[in-house]
């Protein structure tokens, strides 16, 4: 009996592992972006809170910008230039009413993200994409990277914040 219960323990522990590899693996193989090479970062969805926005307009969407740890260190030390290796991501979603919580207010008020319209990268890396300022750009919608084109804007469009290594988002913590 002490046996089947050891095998059984063994049996679950590796199906955690091996169900935890297939997961923190995710996107490994994904297409890259037609400019940059920049494939999806495995685990991002984990990484830190950067900040939020929500912008109007023709974008109008709800964003959540998150950095992995290089960017977390450098934003909390307001270190600049970013150092390379920081990563920050960019998750949009259009937004929606919450008939539920707008029920709770006893008037309409109240949005929460809808659908993913998209999810972009700025990486760092000074040698690679030393064109663009040391960042390279990456755009991705359900999973597929966005053509070259859309891509181009990236750059220009960041330009305006040279000052302060291109990054818009400041850190809110």
């Amino acid at each position: 009996m002490k046996g089947f219960a050891y095998l059984l323990f063994a049996v679950v522990a590796l199906t955690g592992v091996v169900a935890y590899m297939a997961h923190a693996s995710a996107h490994s193989d994904a297409e890259a972006d037609p400019i940059f090479g920049i494939k999806i970062p495995p685990g991002y969805r984990d990484w830190k809170l950067i900040s939020v926005a929500h912008e109007e307009g023709n974008l109008n969407d709800l964003r959540a910008l998150l950095g992995n740890d290089v960017a977390i260190k450098a934003y909390r030390a307001g270190k600049l230039p970013f150092p390379d290796g920081t990563i920050i991501a960019r998750l949009a979603w259009s937004y929606v009413p919450s008939e539920e919580n707008n029920k709770v207010f006893g008037r309409s008020q109240s949005f929460v993200a809808g659908a993913a319209t998209n999810v972009q990268f700025m990486v760092k890396d000074s040698r690679k994409y030393a064109a663009t300022g040391g960042w390279g750009f990456a755009q991705f919608k359900d999973g597929k990277p966005d053509p070259a084109a859309a891509l181009k804007t990236c750059f220009p469009c960041h330009d305006p914040v040279k000052a302060r290594d291109f990054v818009f988002t400041r850190y809110a913590p």
